[in-house]
């Protein structure tokens, strides 16, 4: 287990490098565009007078003759300060005073990395202090956007600074205990390429250490510790103050997000009382975007700039009027409105998990959610998320039910929902389910899945478990069925399964294990 941990580590570490090349050229690429009133580089004082390294961009002809609407780009986990500067042009020429900073503890600014804690959210404060001091800024205009990092701490600082009117998080997380540890279960890839970012561009803090040290430790003693550092750094946890402060807030995601999972924002869009929107789209963590860093024509980029100018402008764009929950589903190119989360799968199918079954643990059958990145790109590029053939998977290591041959397509929309009853042979194990598309040769493609943990169970003692897979657009061809598949092994996640455990899967007369579907309506 150590080893492989090691190795995935080791994995994730490269693929950052590499990342983190492409990502640099990509900031500075655009700087040769320099349009509206050209780019200063500063330096910006922000909490406790730390060093954060800033650039700001004007409206060509700004001259303090009069303001302009202020945005504020904290830039991406691991990514330097040239990071927005072709969007930065762009919305400068539009009419926007831009400050974009390189956050504490990246790169050339000082301190060390928080992970959106206190200081970070008290740095975009400082940053909007500078920036009204500075620039021909209004300060009853401020907006705040970013990628990644960037939309987390924007939404936090939001929460915090009642001067932030609008906020536009991409690809952000309302709830980061569940990004990296949804399910009791830890997100190991995901948690390794944060961490190797961090060691690589910046300077993580002797806190953030032990947290990785203690996540990948595996050390339940320390598991209070991790949810309430996590919690600490949550949107989600200062719901009610973003409320009462009523900033109007945009949030755009990838379905197949693999650091942040669609299940936490739409939980959070559904709390929020003041204007919102929310945009999902086929992609993994930020690749729905990344172009528009290039300068290159972008929805997500687009409807960015779209609702600053509405809400900090004033302009009557109509995006207002637009049903605020727009999806584009995996396997068509159309959007879909809805008026709210909860009217997106609108009823739901039961597919009954019957029988009994028992499963061994410790091996990978064969049925997986992917790698990191890799997957969730070939499904948007190419339609071709992880397969699997499910006639040929072991039954010794996989569970494995299946609907009826459908006689008509079925739009899967929002969270699937598995309930079942599971008995171990031991007090602990992990379980991951996987929800397929099966066409007629028995080739299945992911539609969703999810990983899940438990810990001090009595051995032989049946008990309930309750899962929502990642929530999800999926349109299943007729002629197709829909398969649940329950095993113990994926490299996305550190399980806990001891040697020789089995777990038995059930469905008692007055509690019956189901997978419930939620689908859009005809």
């Amino acid at each position: 287990m150590g080893h492989a941990r090691k190795t995935l580590r080791t994995t994730a570490v490269s693929a950052v490098s590499a990342t983190l090349i492409a990502g640099t050229a990509l900031g500075l690429a655009p700087t040769a565009q320099a349009a509206s009133g050209g780019v200063s580089f500063v330096d910006i004082a922000g909490d406790g007078g730390t060093v954060l390294k800033a650039n700001v961009v004007t409206p060509a002809g700004a001259d303090g003759s009069r303001t302009y609407p202020l945005i504020v780009l904290p830039t991406s986990w691991g990514l330097p300060q040239a990071e927005y500067l072709a969007q930065a042009h762009k919305l400068a020429d539009s009419g926007y005073v831009v400050v974009s900073y390189n956050v504490r503890g990246f790169w050339q600014s000082g301190g060390y990395i928080e992970v959106a804690g206190p200081p970070d959210v008290a740095d975009a404060s400082k940053v909007i202090d500078w920036a009204l001091a500075h620039t021909p800024a209004d300060a009853r205009k401020v907006g705040m956007a970013g990628m990644s990092y960037g939309a987390g701490i924007s939404l936090l600082a939001a929460s915090h600074d009642k001067r932030i009117k609008a906020v536009a998080a991409l690809s952000g997380w309302a709830d980061l205990t569940d990004s990296i540890y949804s399910g009791r279960t830890q997100h190991v890839q995901a948690a390794a390429l944060l961490d190797g970012a961090g060691t690589l561009t910046g300077r993580p803090s002797p806190e953030l250490q032990q947290v990785f040290k203690d996540f990948f430790a595996s050390d339940l003693s320390t598991e209070p510790d991790l949810l309430a550092w996590g919690k600490k750094r949550s949107p989600e946890t200062y719901i009610d103050q973003m409320n009462k402060n009523g900033a109007a807030v945009f949030m755009a995601n990838g379905w197949g997000d693999t650091i942040f999972s669609p299940n936490q924002l739409a939980k959070y869009y559904e709390e929020l009382t003041g204007p919102k929107r929310l945009e999902f789209r086929p992609g993994d963590h930020a690749t729905a975007e990344i172009a528009g860093l290039f300068g290159v024509p972008n929805d997500v980029w687009t409807d960015t700039e779209r609702w600053f100018d509405h809400y900090l402008k004033g302009e009557d764009n109509g995006i207002d009027g637009e049903q605020p929950v727009q999806l584009k589903p995996r396997s068509t190119g159309d959007y879909e409105g809805y008026p709210d989360w909860k009217s997106v799968g609108a009823t739901t199918k039961k597919i009954a998990l019957t029988g009994t079954t028992t499963i061994h643990t410790n091996v990978d059958s064969g049925a997986n959610g992917g790698l990191i990145f890799l997957s969730s790109i070939l499904d948007q590029l190419a339609q071709l998320p992880p397969m699997a053939s499910i006639p040929l998977l072991p039954r010794y290591w996989a569970a494995v039910w299946q609907s009826e041959k459908y006689t008509s397509g079925q739009h899967v929309r929002g969270t699937v929902k598995l309930h079942t009853t599971v008995t171990g042979t031991k007090e602990s194990g992990t379980l991951v389910a996987y929800l397929y598309d099966v066409g007629p040769l028995g080739v299945g493609k992911l539609v969703s899945n999810a990983p899940y943990t438990f810990h001090g169970q009595t051995p032989g003692q049946p008990f309930g478990v309750d899962l929502e897979l990642s929530s999800t657009a999926y349109d299943v061809p007729a002629g197709h069925r829909l398969a649940l598949v329950v095993d113990t092994v994926d490299s996305l996640y550190i399980e806990h399964n001891p040697s020789g455990a089995q777990l038995t899967f059930s469905s008692p007369e007055h509690d019956t294990s189901y997978v419930s579907v939620p689908l859009r309506e005809q």
